[in-house]
């Protein structure tokens, strides 16, 4: 510091003869905070500087030493560093809350999109778009099923699951697999309410209701052949991409004419989805329990060895021959020989196949009108799914070629189930 009086207080170092010398001993005493040589010799002054004056023509010198700039140094790097991490943590802590309203949202949030479009409505809104459950479509599967509108005027079908357990595993199930499917032919899951105890799913809303009241209801609307052959060949067309065209292989595990939907142009929708199993692709079979209608049951899984997608095969073919008679396949049907007595469909069907007579096998409400070429195609492939050997069935992607036409089946043995009832032995399907 120039220019100033130096204040009063001043230690006189005899020993330093030098203004370099004094300098050390300044340096060398942890106390000194500043000194001072002139002709009158070396001053050091303690602690505290006191009464300084900006007059004079005095020089003084501040002592500071590396340690204290260091320590200075640190402080301020230590602030910087204690400040940054205060931001991150409130950064973090502000991000954590967002994602928790976020999570929050999604489950009882109105209109909140999950993943892959699926919406997450509140219970009290579903309640409101169904009217309070007053509109009641029918009991389907594990669940009654109400129709209901949205606020956008959509109009929807919400499955309701019965049973808290049952209903739970039964939720999983369709969430996990029809929310990540999207194809023409498997009905839309727009979105689902898991709030409290409650489960619901919503879907499209579909129409012209299921197959089977068409098939087999008196007053059903009666579905012309074209009509019957574009509703099996989109079944085949969704069962292929369920067990091909995913990631992972869906196994239905229920198929039949109550979980067949019709859009308004008719266009078939596998729907239900309840039972549905998804297997890695690697994995060739896998164990789960039976609950399908029995009629419908593949025989490896009445057996219960482990299935594959060919249950699956097996079950369309059972629907496809319902669809070719307008009759449940165990229903009365009128003999070709005998008058009328208890017959099962599917041996009627062999043995029609065996003799080149078919006519008599289609539904009498359709009057005659239909494609014989047709009719014989779609025996056969019924024939062909119904195989006892999981083996011996094609895939539903084989089925999806020759129902279009673009391949031809082989010769077929009958299924050894139905030589057994036909008393035929070792016949062949041409």
């Amino acid at each position: 510091m120039n220019s100033v009086q130096l204040p009063v207080d001043a230690k006189n170092v005899g020993i330093a003869t030098t203004a370099d010398e004094c300098s050390l001993v300044c340096l060398g005493s942890c106390s000194s905070t500043a000194y001072s040589y002139d002709q009158g010799g070396c001053f050091i002054w303690h602690d505290k500087l006191l009464n300084i004056q900006q007059q004079g023509n005095n020089i003084l010198h501040l002592c500071l030493a590396a340690k204290e700039e260091q320590s200075s140094n640190t402080n301020r790097r230590g602030l910087i560093i204690g400040v940054a991490i205060g931001a991150s943590v409130a950064i973090v802590g502000l991000i954590f809350l967002w994602m928790l309203w976020m999570r929050k949202g999604r489950w009882y949030g109105d209109n909140v999109h999950g993943g892959m479009g699926i919406i997450a409505f509140r219970y009290a809104d579903l309640q409101h778009a169904k009217n309070k459950f007053e509109n009641k479509l029918g009991a389907r599967s594990f669940g009654s099923v109400f129709k209901g509108s949205l606020t956008d005027s959509t109009t929807i079908a919400v499955k309701r699951l019965d049973g808290f357990r049952q209903g739970e595993k039964q939720f999983r199930a369709e969430v996990s697999s029809t929310g990540v499917i999207q194809h023409v032919n498997l009905v839309i899951l727009i979105g689902f309410c898991c709030q409290g105890d409650k489960r619901l799913l919503v879907y499209e809303y579909m129409p012209n209701g299921s197959l089977d009241s068409h098939l087999f209801q008196s007053n059903g609307m009666v579905l012309d052949w074209t009509t019957r052959y574009q509703i099996a060949l989109g079944i085949a067309r969704g069962l292929s991409y369920l067990h091909s065209s995913c990631r992972a292989c869906i196994i239905h595990c229920d198929i039949k004419p109550e979980n067949i939907l019709l859009d308004g142009s008719f266009t078939p929708k596998v729907a239900d989805f309840g039972m549905a199993k998804l297997f890695r692709r690697d994995f060739s079979h896998v164990v789960t329990t039976m609950r399908e209608t029995i009629r419908y049951l593949a025989p490896e899984w009445i057996s219960g060895t482990p299935i594959t997608s060919k249950v699956d095969v097996y079950s369309y073919g059972m629907v496809l021959l319902e669809i070719i008679s307008g009759s449940r396949n165990s229903s009365k049907q009128s003999s070709y020989e005998d008058g009328v007595h208890e017959a099962y469909f599917p041996v009627r069907v062999a043995r029609s196949l065996l003799d080149g007579v078919i006519a008599t096998l289609v539904d009498a409400k359709l009057l005659g009108e239909v494609n014989q070429e047709e009719v014989e195609r779609v025996c056969k492939v019924a024939c062909w799914c119904i195989q006892d050997v999981e083996f011996d069935r094609p895939t539903m992607s084989e089925v999806v070629q020759f129902l279009k036409c673009v391949s031809e089946v082989e010769t077929l043995p009958m299924p050894r189930l139905l030589q057994a009832i036909a008393g035929q032995p070792n016949s062949k399907i041409m």
